[in-house]
């Protein structure tokens, strides 16, 4: 066979019967085939039939390394992602905290800018009870106590409040007889000792017979204690913690 034939067909001398051969018994082997993890890109079957075992056998590989890139690149947009999620929440709770401690501190500033007191004031009508209350500083907490002389608790709760408003001089308290703003009869029974309290014109604080609370003998820091419990005064020991850290921070400046 001539080497041209060779190559055209793709098989080697020794497995090729002409057909002068006819009489020889024809070889079952088949030549050795290359597996697709064995294949370098490069072939050595040069037949028709091998050049279109190793197209195919390119093709596949092709396919495969387009399928990974396209996973590559998916990653890659998915780390992009979450890593950019994280930095805009990061920022997001930043500028919350910073909101935050602005508004605190602003705040702050306009309760210190409000007025004080250090008394207590006697409301004679119901029309002093309206102007102390809706004509006061938003900013201003207003504490009422309203009473009856006749009540020994009340006379107690009225020497508390002379304690209470030179400790919290910012913070307004008054006190009215029950009777002269025209209080009915079953209230001044049973509702005094009663401490009303405001802010900015509504009710923040509402203790009809507080006595039920403290009992028939308590003290000005039992009164401090239930009225800061219930958020109508202010623990001043408790200064939230972003406005102290950024004190400090200021001092170190």
């Amino acid at each position: 066979m001539t080497d041209l034939e060779s190559k055209l067909l793709g098989e080697k001398l020794h497995y090729y019967c002409s057909s002068s051969d006819e009489d020889e018994p024809m070889l079952d082997k088949d030549p050795p085939k290359q597996t697709n993890s064995d294949w370098d890109g490069t072939s050595s079957n040069t037949g028709p039939k091998g050049v279109l075992n190793d197209w195919e056998q390119y093709k596949r590989q092709q396919s495969a390394q387009r399928v990974q890139h396209e996973k590559n690149v998916l990653k890659q947009i998915n780390d992009m992602a979450l890593t950019c999620k994280s930095e805009a929440e990061e920022l997001d709770d930043q500028f919350l905290a910073e909101y935050r401690k602005k508004r605190m501190k602003e705040m702050m500033a306009k309760t210190q800018e409000a007025p004080e007191f250090g008394k207590v004031f006697d409301l004679l009508t119901g029309d002093d009870f309206l102007v102390a209350v809706e004509n006061e500083n938003p900013y201003v907490t207003v504490i009422v106590h309203v009473y009856e002389h006749s009540v020994p608790t009340c006379s107690i709760m009225n020497s508390c409040l002379k304690v209470l408003c030179r400790e919290f001089q910012k913070t307004k308290f008054c006190k009215l007889v029950g009777s002269s703003a025209g209080m009915s009869l079953n209230f001044k029974m049973c509702g005094v000792p009663a401490l009303l309290a405001y802010r900015a014109g509504q009710l923040v604080g509402n203790f009809v017979r507080i006595t039920d609370e403290l009992g028939d003998d308590f003290y000005a820091g039992d009164v401090e204690n239930f009225l800061i419990e219930h958020g109508v005064l202010s623990d001043k020991s408790c200064i939230p913690s972003i406005i102290t850290n950024d004190n400090d921070n200021d001092d170190d400046i």
